[in-house]
């Protein structure tokens, strides 16, 4: 079990060693991303996915657990870690980058679950196309994933979600930093701010509320991937000597999604341990 490091903000819930305290008991949430990409079979400590550190920890505070993927066999490992730790979850494949699909994921979560109070969209893809080399097609292929799949998503659980759900889509520090140099990517994750604006206005009469949450680096098999492609991503001074891990964006998504955040609404909440405004240090 790793240990508690105060002086690197490293204690019980980042390292997803939390105690349960019931914090979403009685809710049924659908998150849409839960699965994860393998680590390399050499990998030291292979850490864990946002999405299944999303809805493990959904699980472990008393929610019953859809886990929605584009890999079907990643949402059910997911699902089955759940299982082995006593909480409920169903596993279904989902494309979000057809409409149709994200109609039927919802339809067949709402099923499942008995109702949904939650929604949470981890999804997004990107290309590698700067500025003066982007393409209609390319640009188009991103938004549909990482903002147009948000809101099929958000309209398609609104119809069906009681009084009091609320719904929290997955952004990036990209969204308010153009340094990543791809701007389908930025602009697709910027447009979720917008997005959960428009949602939180239109279901207030309901009871509704979205937020977003945008991480920095965060330590996961995408983000390991991304660091062995570009070494100086994760080689720069970092906030507490260290990338975030997929727990605290867990967390932040729970206080998101649970009653603690009643007064919470239309929202951007930044997890990146203060990088954005320059708060790093070496490791």
């Amino acid at each position: 079990m790793l240990e508690t490091r105060p002086d690197r903000q490293l204690y019980d819930p980042a390292l997803g060693q939390a105690a349960a305290a019931g914090r979403l008991a009685g809710r049924r949430v659908l998150v849409v991303g839960a699965g994860q990409r393998p680590s390399p079979p050499d990998e030291p400590e292979p850490p864990v996915g946002n999405g299944r550190a999303i809805a493990v920890l959904c699980a472990r505070e008393g929610a019953r657990v859809c886990c929605a993927d584009l890999d079907l066999a990643g949402a059910k490992e997911t699902a089955a870690w759940i299982t082995r730790e006593g909480g409920f979850a169903s596993a279904v494949a989902a494309d979000v980058s057809q409409p149709d699909a994200i109609e039927a994921m919802v339809q067949a979560a709402d099923e499942t679950l008995g109702g949904l109070d939650g929604l949470v969209v981890n999804v997004g893809i990107a290309n590698r196309n700067g500025f003066g080399r982007e393409t209609a097609d390319a640009w188009d292929a991103v938004q549909n994933v990482n903002l147009r799949a948000h809101m099929l998503s958000a309209q398609a659980a609104a119809a069906r979600m009681p009084v009091g759900a609320s719904m929290v889509f997955v952004s990036s520090t990209a969204s308010i930093s153009p340094q990543s140099g791809l701007p389908a990517y930025e602009t697709s994750k910027a447009g979720l701010a917008a997005l959960a604006r428009a949602v939180a206005y239109a279901g207030q009469p309901q009871g509704l509320r979205a937020n977003v949450i945008a991480p920095g680096l965060i330590d996961t098999p995408l983000g390991r991937d991304a660091s062995r492609a570009r070494p100086a991503r994760a080689a720069r001074p970092l906030p507490f000597g260290r990338q975030g891990t997929a727990w605290e964006v867990a967390h932040a998504i729970l206080f998101l999604l649970s009653a603690e955040s009643s007064y919470v609404n239309g929202q951007v909440l930044i997890a990146d341990g203060g990088l954005s405004i320059g708060a790093v240090r070496s490791a």
